[in-house]
């Protein structure tokens, strides 16, 4: 699907005069409205879609596009953003993949939320306007139409850690997800700082890189069984790598929670199953709270100040201080 530059191009008038057409304004000529609402329908707009959209001004749809299917926090995200979107009579539309960028747009969707590692930052830059506000869930953008919606990562990360030194710790690795995402930078940032606050000098030989998936998580212990001496403590960036982790050291006849302490971080129901000490995520209101910013920027007055979730340490088994 072409956007509104693109069509304006082949109808040789502006982008404003294309929105105005859609937008069913009468400060358009009736040439210039028709030669534009023919170039929609041969480039592939639903004209039930155009019609909607002449009638009241949105598509009453918002956009959820996401990454991955493995990381099965997305459920509860998606599951606070139904509930709010069903009462409230809009309609949501899920999507991933490179294709999402297609359906960013207002003749489609009223607006975007954003959980996508793989979508770029330029591509939301170029989306967002007044037309389509857009809220983001993983990264924080300097435009007056996106809005961020963080977790605090910093904080519950730097108390996890400062606790484990209090209780007598001193030798910890650190199993980092993807390494050009906030989220995986505040947590080792936080991590570094509680070591560093106690004096506890940490090397970046003791910093492995992983991906947020329960692969990464056995490969990174399969190292550390390797290294003499091994680590007290592996804090891990998220739950699905503490798991993976946790298989291997197991696997080797080491005890979790004794011989070695793992902790992770989302509480999703990996953790919850494998007895993951963790930091908790509401992601069901995750969700509902972007929905909610959404709507009101679509409309009402555009908010794009940041918003920060509180996160809480849960204790269980695999790590006890």
């Amino acid at each position: 699907m072409i956007g509104v530059k693109e069509i304006a191009a082949l109808a040789g008038v502006s982008p404003a005069t294309v929105s105005n057409v859609l937008n069913g304004r009468a400060n358009v000529g009736q040439e210039t409205r028709e030669r534009v609402l023919t170039i929609c329908r041969e480039k592939g707009y639903n004209p039930n879609i155009v019609a909607k959209n002449l009638k009241t001004g949105s598509p009453k749809t918002l956009l959820f596009t996401f990454s991955d299917f493995d990381r099965k926090f997305y459920l509860d995200v998606i599951h606070g953003i139904h509930d709010y979107v069903d009462a409230h009579d809009y309609d949501l539309l899920i999507c991933t993949g490179r294709f999402c960028e297609k359906y960013m747009d207002p003749l489609v969707t009223s607006g975007c939320i954003a959980l996508d590692g793989k979508l770029e930052n330029a591509v939301l830059e170029r989306k967002a306007s007044r037309n389509y506000p857009i809220v983001v869930l993983d990264r924080k953008l300097d435009n007056p139409f996106i809005k961020s919606i963080l977790v605090n990562n910093y904080g519950p990360m730097h108390q996890l850690v400062t606790r484990l030194v209090d209780a007598g710790y001193r030798r910890f690795s650190f199993l980092g997800g993807v390494e050009n995402t906030s989220d995986n930078r505040e947590r080792y940032q936080a991590f570094l700082d509680a070591l560093g606050s106690r004096g506890i000098c940490f090397t970046r030989d003791r910093y492995i890189s992983g991906d947020w998936h329960e692969e990464s998580g056995r490969r990174a212990a399969q190292i550390l069984m390797l290294t003499y001496p091994r680590p007290e403590v592996l804090v891990c960036a998220n739950d699905n790598m503490a798991l993976g982790a946790m298989e291997v050291f197991r696997d080797n006849g080491l005890s979790v929670g004794h011989d070695i302490l793992v902790t992770g971080f989302d509480n999703n129901d990996v953790a919850t199953y494998n007895g993951i000490t963790t930091i908790d995520i509401p992601d069901y209101e995750r969700g509902y709270l972007a929905a909610q910013a959404l709507v009101g920027n679509i409309e009402g007055e555009i908010d794009t100040s940041t918003f920060r979730i509180n996160a809480k340490i849960v204790e269980r088994s695999s790590a006890v201080f």
